[in-house]
């Protein structure tokens, strides 16, 4: 007996020795300000802060995909070998697509639990209808339109007049600089919620979409995430073929018109947090560490959208810009030739409340997935 006992203390031993070396080793983070600055060394200390306190080996494999050569590889290797160690009966999650040699992967500065894992094992098991009903009616303005229903597998999609709206921050992060008016001259309709589980299982089933497996447990009205813009390319593809309609993501534009909901503070419901307004770490309930709520958990914002603030990260359209200088007037795509850095928004349930700001953005690679990053749809109305 003791014998075994000293043969699982030396197991335990050589898995922890490199770990507590590397993490001495580990240089200290400094945090920066509501997104990292738009810099390589900040990307990678943003893309760190976003999985350190990861207990899923797939981030750590994400970390180390992007920044292979980076400054915390080694205690990433280390982190990786001790939960294999820990949960051998855990399924290794698959590593993430190779990073595009002509652009390196960006993360979002997310706290998340998990960091871009690809997953490709069996969908989820058979979802219910409809997402879960929201806890309370959202306070819509006149100007909101009446819930767009294209085909049964659709998305629900809202009505988003045309107007003239200010666009980004001149007191936020430098991304979000200048602030300046966009005018979308033509309604649009962009999705009530995230798209959820149950929708891209549903377009998985159907050939259009590749499977992703989702955590263990994971609701059928859960937003769907660890998903790359590629994927989500294929969703709106497949949406337009079953329903004939011009399915797409929304412009950078569309989408913080829509967010905002007519308002002009630095989030939708006034210019200070409050709480229980969004799926975020600092919110108030409900909030998991491990995963964000159903869809439509939250109060909706005045033109009866969900989850803009908080829940998962959301792809849009644009190639990602450093900041709005020259950026177009007419709420358009803002696009460059073979773009593979594309623009993420809204935050996510691992950030803290300074990221609910309904201006924040970030970028990430097109091909890359991650734990933290959903999406939802759009489309014209013409």
């Amino acid at each position: 007996m003791w014998h075994r006992l000293w043969m699982v203390c030396m197991l335990a031993g050589s898995v922890t020795a490199p770990l507590a070396a590397a993490q001495d080793r580990a240089p200290r983070i400094e945090r920066v300000g509501v997104v990292p600055k738009n810099s390589a060394e900040q990307f990678e200390l943003a893309f760190w802060e976003s999985v350190k306190d990861s207990k899923q080996v797939g981030d750590y494999e994400a970390y180390l995909k992007a920044y292979p050569q980076g400054r915390f590889a080694a205690l990433a290797q280390a982190r990786i070998a001790h939960l294999r160690a820990a949960q051998p009966q855990q399924p290794q999650q698959a590593t993430v697509p190779a990073v595009p040699k002509d652009g390196p992967a960006t993360a979002p500065k997310p706290p998340p639990a998990k960091a871009p894992p690809p997953r490709a094992s069996a969908a989820p098991a058979p979802v219910p209808a409809t997402p879960a009903p929201s806890p309370a009616a959202p306070a819509r303005t006149a100007a909101a339109g009446a819930d767009i229903k294209d085909c049964p597998a659709c998305p629900t999609l809202v009505q988003i007049p045309a107007a003239t709206f200010t666009m980004g921050s001149n007191t936020s992060d430098a991304s979000e600089k200048p602030a300046h008016a966009v005018t979308l001259a033509a309604p649009f309709a962009i999705g009530r919620h995230e798209v959820s589980v149950q929708e891209w299982n549903a377009c998985a089933a159907a050939g259009g979409c590749q499977k992703i497996a989702q955590p263990a447990g994971t609701s059928a009205n859960a937003p769907m995430r660890d998903v790359s813009w590629d994927d989500a390319q294929q969703y709106v593809r497949w949406l337009g073929t079953v329903s004939g309609k011009p399915y797409r993501l929304p412009t950078e534009a569309e989408w913080e018109r829509a967010a905002r909901g007519g308002t002009t503070t630095r989030y939708w419901w006034g210019e200070q947090m409050a709480q229980g307004k969004a799926n975020c770490k600092e919110c108030g309930k409900p909030w998991a560490e491990d995963g964000p709520a159903d869809v439509g958990s939250f109060g909706a914002n005045p033109y009866g959208l969900y989850d803009t603030s908080g829940s998962v990260w959301e792809w849009v359209a644009d190639c990602w810009h450093n900041n709005y200088k020259g950026a177009p007037a007419d709420g358009r795509i803002w696009d460059e030739p073979d773009c593979r850095v594309r623009v993420i928004r809204g935050g996510s349930w691992r950030e803290g409340a300074a990221y609910m700001v309904v201006s924040t953005r970030f970028k990430y690679d097109a091909g890359v997935r991650h734990s933290q990053n959903g999406f939802r749809v759009a489309r014209s109305l013409k």
